[in-house]
């Protein structure tokens, strides 16, 4: 809200041709990538509750994996299809199935908010927690494997993208882990606690290390820096002097938070500083198909999870995780990131937009009464509460 009341003000100085300040509203994706997601993703995953998510690791991939594959083949398909029907606004295969990928970013900033304040069951609350954040690295990574997809050599190559996707996502986990581990070790045997100044420093270094070494080795900085402060605060935060370990969390807390209101602000004034180009039937499409998508997703994977799980993911359950795909700062940076033909570009940067806005303030903002009466309803079915 406060990033669309300074990109209206903006627009009224930049109609009146006072000063020339369109470029500050624009969301540039390198600054995003570089500077705004990595706090974001290490805070994620150094402030992880470490006993709940491993003790539903198992169904946490299957949602953020095979569930984003079946989220963007439903999206990317179906609008290729109706595309090519003449129905929507035409894509190619790529275009499609790029749009889909970029698109199943989960956000779970607001959500989780909300789970907080009304206090959910643990179950999930890690469940939606954790899938979001390894969703949001399977996005980045399977995006970019399409857009670099050739196109002459589709059928031969599907397989060689699947193992380039893999390979890419364990290969950066392996960056973070070895990073993390290093860092451990040095905080053991090497006396840093007596300088807490160089011990912060030196935990910020390796913090940032793993994330810009996977990009240069063009792998994906967000799965080993997210990967890198799990084990860090599992092995190295206890190496730490007291003062560094407070100073460390709060620090990164804080840079977290800063990141995440500056990427919300540039959503709002995205609406005013972008050239848009809106296609209501794709947008419309697109909106269904995100859905339909999603409780594919969420339906069929919990089958598969509930088979291996002593804690059943109830139907209630599966209800609020379906409803809680919030689309976010990170679909709408990917757009920006398209290397598509201009007008293209500007249709998958508008629809994203319109997809965030409405999951983000009617899904999101309507997130607490649906848990609140799924609640009451089954209270009145059972006599107790399924979620609560």
């Amino acid at each position: 809200m406060l990033g669309f009341v300074i990109g209206g003000i903006f627009q009224i100085f930049h109609h009146f041709k006072i000063g020339d300040i369109q470029q500050l509203e624009e969301l540039n994706p390198t600054i995003f990538f570089l500077v705004m997601l990595p706090p974001i993703i290490f805070e994620s995953g150094y402030s992880l509750h470490k006993g709940n998510f491993f003790s539903n690791l198992g169904s946490i991939v299957i949602f953020a994996v095979l569930g984003t594959a079946i989220s963007a083949f439903t999206v990317g398909a179906g609008l290729w299809i109706l595309g090519q029907a003449k129905i929507s606004y035409l894509l190619t295969a790529k275009q499609s199935f790029g749009f889909g990928a970029l698109i199943s970013a989960v956000d779970p900033v607001a959500t989780l908010a909300i789970f907080s304040a009304i206090d959910v069951h643990p179950t999930l609350y890690m469940l939606v927690f954790g899938e979001s954040v390894l969703n949001d690295a399977v996005s980045i990574v399977m995006t970019d494997t399409i857009i670099h997809f050739n196109d002459t050599e589709a059928g031969a190559a599907i397989g060689s993208a699947i193992g380039e996707f893999f390979l890419s996502f364990s290969m950066s986990g392996v960056v973070g882990v070895v990073f993390a581990l290093v860092l451990a070790f040095l905080l053991k045997h090497v006396a840093l606690q007596k300088t807490p100044s160089l011990e912060f420093c030196t935990v910020c270094l390796f913090a940032y290390g793993p994330y810009f070494l996977a990009e240069g080795l063009r792998l994906s900085g967000i799965m080993a820096i997210l990967s890198s402060g799990i084990v860090m605060s599992h092995y190295a935060h206890y190496n730490l002097s007291f003062m560094t370990q407070v100073t460390v969390q709060q620090v990164f807390r804080t840079f977290a938070f800063l990141a995440e209101s500056c990427v919300f602000a540039y959503l709002g004034m995205a609406i005013f500083s972008f050239t848009h180009s809106f296609q209501p039937a794709f947008i419309v499409w697109s909106i269904i198909l995100c859905l339909v998508g999603r409780g594919l997703n969420i339906g069929v994977l919990s089958l598969l999870a509930n088979r291996f799980r002593n804690t059943k993911i109830t139907p209630q359950q599966q209800f609020i995780m379906w409803f809680s795909g919030l689309r976010g700062a990170i679909a709408f940076a990917l757009a920006l990131h398209l290397p598509f033909d201009e007008e293209t570009r500007k249709v998958i940067v508008s629809t994203t937009l319109v997809i965030v806005l409405f999951t983000i303030i009617v899904m999101g903002g309507s997130t607490m009464p649906v848990i609140k009466f799924v609640n009451r309803w089954t209270d009145r079915q059972t006599g107790r509460s399924r979620i609560k």
